[in-house]
């Protein structure tokens, strides 16, 4: 059995009341360690901890924190191993793919941010005054709070605490209740190389969250998760007017017409809306074709996906996705396809694979066709292994289906007329558009929606500019 515990000024912590809950394996559904229920005298702890180290971490030098963060990126890349493991323990994720698209990207992305924290601009000096010099200082906010999602444990600390602590801030980490374990280990491995207090995690549930927006401490609280999560969070800062960074759900539009390579199109949407089992704000969830040749891609699209898209235990080197996070999500996804309407078909999947996956919460990858604009589907975020599809009669209707719901982090265009192209990504009401693929993202480029999908940035500098604050300083020139 597994035993997590907060991390707080650079110490591991049982909540100081002692209360726990079971973490559950979601590939065997069977309890295999347990976490700390933090409450808010342990939120109040970590926060006095970032206070304290606040002054010493932004008071240094970029280039300083710079060597820091690049130290702990290769200590996080040493123990890629151990990392990974415990990902897949917590997450049922496949050994090999969390290996390869997730810990190499977020080693990359520390060392993204370790370089950032020395590019930071602001507007040129000058005399914009007869007689008084100005300039514009770029501060960190101070301290921080942060909430991170379930379905990217790892990854997603690394989007929370790199931007974060390459601009000064201290912070205080709240994973997932259900996936804890790498964030835990993340600080860990972080203790010794970063000053303690300048990155504490405190661990627990919804209570625990709302313990950490509602803290009186924090300038910034920044929350990967639901819309429902993040207008929660929005509403509770507002109180102390903390300013927020929301990234949320999504329901990314893929947009096929019919000069697109029906076949290459079918594979990089299969492998965006499979991935991780669904549970993406930017899975390729929601195919809008040309009707022109509609079945004929659901047939390839089909197709495909009985020969590649198997869902399968950890150690499993052929399967491109694991388990559902929880019996509760799962159960919410099987619910959508429960509630089909009569008019739309199962074209592949739905249902629980048996075997070695019975215990767990698989479900098979699926493909649904038939569904009208206002079904539920289409309006609301499944996160699981459900791709949709739709029809369009011109590019009109294509967009005008593609921007008809409430989010708008991503979506991708599938065509060989670049100037279609370049007409879709300047209309689609997205925060980010790929042209020919999906999901692909890089440290460089920022990623965040509008809408309901939030606001903010993560990756590039205005991820880390997102973290600061602006000063202008003027002097009289004597």
């Amino acid at each position: 059995m597994r035993t997590v515990r907060n991390l707080i000024n650079g110490t591991s912590q049982d909540a100081s009341s002692g209360a726990t809950s079971e973490l559950i394996d979601p590939s065997t559904g069977k309890v295999f360690g347990t976490a700390p229920l933090s409450g808010e005298d342990d939120v109040d702890a970590a926060y006095q901890a970032a206070t304290a180290a606040l002054p010493s971490w932004a008071g240094i030098t970029p280039g300083e924190r710079q060597r820091m963060l690049l130290k702990f990126a290769d200590a996080v890349e040493a123990r890629g191993d151990e990392l990974v493991a415990a990902e897949s323990e917590n997450t049922g994720k496949p050994l090999e793919l969390t290996r390869t698209e997730e810990l190499a990207v977020m080693v990359d992305q520390l060392r993204f941010f370790a370089g950032a924290a020395r590019l930071l601009e602001g507007k040129s000096a000058g005399e914009y005054m007869a007689g008084h010099t100005s300039w514009v200082r770029r501060e960190p906010i101070g301290v921080v709070g942060q909430i991170t999602p379930w379905n990217y444990p790892m990854m997603m600390a690394v989007w929370k605490i790199g931007p974060a602590l390459a601009a000064g801030n201290t912070l205080v980490l709240k994973p997932a209740e259900t996936t804890p374990v790498s964030t835990v280990l993340m600080a860990e491995i972080a203790t010794g190389i970063l000053p303690d207090g300048v990155f504490n995690v405190v661990c627990g549930d919804r209570a625990t969250g709302q313990a950490v927006v509602a803290h009186p401490t924090p300038g910034l609280v920044s929350i990967t998760g639901s819309t429902r999560a993040g207008s929660e969070v929005a509403s509770t800062a507002a109180l102390d007017l903390k300013r927020t960074h929301l990234e949320l759900g999504g329901k990314a539009p893929v947009v096929v017409f019919a000069d697109a390579d029906l076949a290459a199109a079918a594979e990089a949407i299969g492998v965006a809306g499979y991935f991780n089992a669904g549970q993406d704000c930017t899975a390729a969830c929601r195919v809008i074709v040309d009707a022109s040749v509609h079945d004929e891609f659901v047939q390839t699209l089909v197709d495909w996906t009985r020969d590649n898209a198997r869902p399968g235990l950890a150690d499993d080197a052929d399967a491109l996705f694991g388990p559902l996070n929880s019996k509760l999500q799962l159960d919410r996804v099987r619910g959508f396809l429960t509630r089909k309407p009569e008019h739309a078909t199962i074209a592949i999947g739905g249902e629980r694979p048996g075997g070695a996956l019975a215990d767990g919460y698989f479900l098979e990858a699926t493909v649904v066709t038939g569904l009208r604009q206002d079904d539920e589907m289409i309006q609301d975020e499944v996160f699981g292994p459900v791709i949709t599809v739709q029809s369009f009669a011109d590019e009109a209707e294509a967009l005008a289906l593609a921007n008809g719901v409430q989010y708008g982090l991503a979506s991708s265009v599938f065509t060989a007329d670049h100037s279609r192209a370049l007409r879709m990504s300047k209309d689609l009401d997205f925060g980010c558009v790929w042209i020919n693929t999906h999901i692909p993202l890089v440290a460089e480029m920022p990623h965040g929606g509008f809408k309901h999908s939030g606001y903010g940035k993560d990756l590039s500098l205005y991820g880390v500019e997102d973290y600061t604050r602006i000063k202008h300083v003027m002097s009289a020139v004597g």
